[in-house]
């Protein structure tokens, strides 16, 4: 767990009064400490003090409360130099850096856990933006090694997985953050404060950079189509699966089975998460219709104020308050009158608009339109696949034979393309094809054949059960 990987002590910096300064401190170490031309990660303690240093200049610290464990009489950094001792020794203390003496030299790493907990606070404090494009091109270019490399690069597929568990994550941080916006702006009773946070953070941050790509001509979603269908034809690929299952044995270092395991896992995740992404874009475009609206009501309703309307107001109450109680009108109604000015009275409700009936007649149809659905029911029917066509085609194939050999089959129509596309999955034709796989059996080879110049698979034999 989480606790038996780091210090105990780590989050006391970041909790306590001078939390401001030991984040600036620690963002001015990941640049040192993450530089990508760092080859030793051991760094001069000299070189960390001096970071530390520049960041506490930089800061411009004037202010420092006394940290659990000090004394209470001890005296505050008067100094940067007092500032950078009293800084690193705090987070030498709690763990979150570490010594190591070479000879007469001290050198500062990180460890491990603590490292890839600074980078993740980074990340947080940039929120950097991502590009759904970027996401599902990365996971369909996995998907593409994977499928057409499983013997060299089937690990791919467990990579495709996880930036699709990403890309998932990120669209629920990208509801999360609309709905959080949308708390602020309601809670808030500044119109301005409303319309500058709309701008400064939806348009800026989530409009622009993720859901603005959505709305384009160039749909990063355009390839889930393709995706879903290679992920599909995967899982009917006994071949395939085995050799990504071989693969991930020896890159992983698993038995058979567990890679096997993991190599379906992986598959099914991406399938979950490209087939929901539909479901997922509708809750999003809500928030997003709720929040627009908050603003676009905000925008109309600041110009029904007028500058100095609170202090007219009280003058007008002060006034009336004066007169006697026979000079003042009675009012029944705001429709005729206005209380402050013409344009203040309430805008009248139109009257609904009668429907005057109307006669409804049957319009004719065409009979070119009729005869072209006839057209169209033919073809359709002639396409449609069931059990018994597929039985009847595999007799004509087999004429008497017990035995057949994927490239003797004949494929001289479209309907018998697509009933050969389906004997080769008989196993997975469902129950209506049970009686079928009672008469036949199909036996799978470790080759890929040529089948009358239209299909390229897998070699099989279908044999005839006696």
């Amino acid at each position: 767990m989480l606790f038996n990987k780091l210090p105990d002590d780590i989050f006391h910096p970041l909790s306590g009064q001078n939390r401001q300064v030991y984040q600036s401190v620690l963002l001015e170490l990941a640049d040192l400490f993450f530089d990508e031309d760092l080859i030793d990660p051991f760094i001069p303690r000299d070189l960390v003090r001096s970071t530390i240093e520049n960041a506490v200049v930089r800061l411009g610290v004037r202010r420092w409360e006394n940290e659990a464990g000090d004394e209470p009489a001890a005296e505050l950094p008067r100094s940067s130099a007092e500032y950078t001792n009293r800084i690193y020794r705090r987070l030498v203390q709690t763990g979150w850096l570490e010594e190591e003496q070479r000879v007469y030299r001290t050198y500062v790493l990180l460890s491990p856990s603590v490292s890839y907990l600074l980078r993740s606070l980074v990340s947080i404090a940039k929120l950097e933006k991502r590009s759904y494009g970027g996401a599902v091109l990365n996971v369909l270019s996995s998907l593409e090694s994977a499928v057409n490399d499983p013997e060299g690069r089937g690990i791919t597929l467990a990579e495709a997985a996880q930036t699709a568990a990403d890309f998932s994550a990120h669209l629920t941080d990208m509801m999360l953050s609309l709905r959080e916006l949308k708390i602020n702006l309601s809670a808030s009773n500044n119109p301005q404060e409303i319309v500058r946070g709309f701008f400064d953070r939806f348009v800026e941050q989530v409009l622009v950079s993720d859901y603005k790509t959505l709305k384009t001509r160039n749909n990063p979603f355009r390839f889930r189509r393709q995706i879903l269908s290679m992920l599909r034809d995967l899982q009917f690929d006994p071949l395939k699966l085995q050799q990504l299952s071989e693969h991930y044995r020896m890159q992983l270092d698993l038995s058979y089975d567990v890679a096997e395991a993991q190599v379906h896992q992986h598959i099914n995740r991406v399938i979950r998460i490209f087939e929901s992404v539909d479901q997922r874009l509708a809750a999003i475009d809500d928030f997003r219709y709720q929040l627009e609206k908050r603003v676009a009501d905000t925008v109309r309703y600041m110009d029904k104020t007028t500058p100095g309307m609170a202090a007219r107001l009280s003058r007008v109450i002060a006034a009336a308050s004066k007169l006697p109680e026979h000079l003042m009108p009675t009012l029944d109604t705001l429709d005729e009158v206005g209380f402050i000015s013409p344009a203040s009275v309430r805008a009248p409700v139109r009257r609904r608009i009668e429907a005057k009936p109307r006669v409804i007649t049957q319009q004719a149809i065409d009979p070119k339109v009729l005869e072209m659905r006839r057209l169209f029911k033919e073809w359709k029917e002639r396409r449609e696949v069931n059990v018994d066509r597929i039985e009847t085609y595999l007799e004509s194939q087999l004429a008497g034979r017990d035995q057949l050999k994927a490239t003797d089959f004949r494929i001289e129509s479209v309907e018998d393309y697509i009933c050969f596309s389906y004997v080769r999955h008989l196993s997975s034709l469902g129950k209506k094809a049970r009686h079928m796989r009672n008469r036949y059996r199909i036996q799978f080879e470790d080759h890929y054949v040529n089948v009358s110049n239209m299909v390229e698979c897998r070699g099989f034999i279908i044999h005839r059960n006696t």
